[in-house]
């Protein structure tokens, strides 16, 4: 698929893990995405920041195939994201995690790992729990007694044990405290220099100018920046990314 390839500054050709093009999407006749336009090679972290209803969801929901666009194309390793097997190597978190709540934990992580195909044994599984705090305790509760805390690192550990080499991630970090934050931000980077890809949207800015190789700022339907936050705070004489980010949105109102 042409377009599905770029060029880093090194002439090394990357392939592209996600690309949108000319994407529409409304609601009601409420333009919610208008010609977005992006793209995230394999092996990046992409961060998507925007105020609560700019269309993060919607967007990631659009290359997972759960909502329709209008118009416009996206592809996941240069298969049109429509097609199953071009959904074969991500794994998703929902921003409004609910897993079942009569299944115990251990339980759930084992159907997670059972619905990717994931052969984790016993001792990875134990790590990854263990590295985020899930003690065994814990585990052999139900997930309806879980703090929303914990639930959200059960969903996360679900996503990073599945071997995966896409993750779209929803507001990760929601309801976590900061040494969760941490602890869930070092398995991240230990994917990457695994090679996986993640997407993922916050509202947390420190989160994307510390994770992310590329962000973009999604506002009312329209991309406003995409780039590095580096290049973002200095295009919008911020000192950090929160200041940044102001300029920016309040340049258009």
């Amino acid at each position: 698929m042409l377009g599905s390839f770029l060029f880093d500054n090194n002439n090394q050709m990357n392939t592209l893990a996600i690309q949108c093009q000319k994407v529409n999407k409304s609601y009601n006749r409420q333009k919610v995405l208008d010609g977005i336009d992006l793209e995230v090679p394999e092996g990046h972290f992409y961060g998507l920041v925007g105020m609560n209803g700019s269309g993060k969801s919607t967007m990631i929901k659009a290359m997972l195939d759960l909502v329709s666009i209008d118009n416009g194309l996206i592809s996941l390793f240069g298969k049109s994201h429509r097609r199953v097997s071009a959904r074969e190597q991500l794994a998703y978190l929902p921003d409004r995690f609910s897993p079942p709540i009569h299944l115990k934990c251990k339980d759930f992580i084992q159907y997670m790992l059972e619905l990717h195909s994931s052969r984790q044994n016993k001792e990875e599984i134990h790590e990854m729990l263990e590295a985020l705090e899930l003690d065994r305790e814990i585990m052999e509760s139900s997930v309806g007694r879980l703090s929303k805390g914990m639930t959200q690192k059960l969903g996360l550990a679900s996503c990073l044990l599945s071997r995966k080499s896409l993750l779209l991630l929803d507001e990760p970090m929601s309801g976590l405290d900061p040494k969760a934050r941490v602890l869930f931000k070092k398995q991240l980077f230990n994917l990457k220099q695994q090679g996986v890809t993640l997407f993922f949207s916050s509202h947390v800015l420190a989160d994307v100018d510390e994770l992310a190789d590329k962000m973009a700022v999604l506002h009312k339907s329209n991309i406003l920046y995409e780039g590095s936050s580096a290049e973002f705070k200095q295009t919008y004489n911020g000192s950090n990314l929160e200041d940044a980010y102001i300029n920016c949105v309040n340049s258009v109102e």
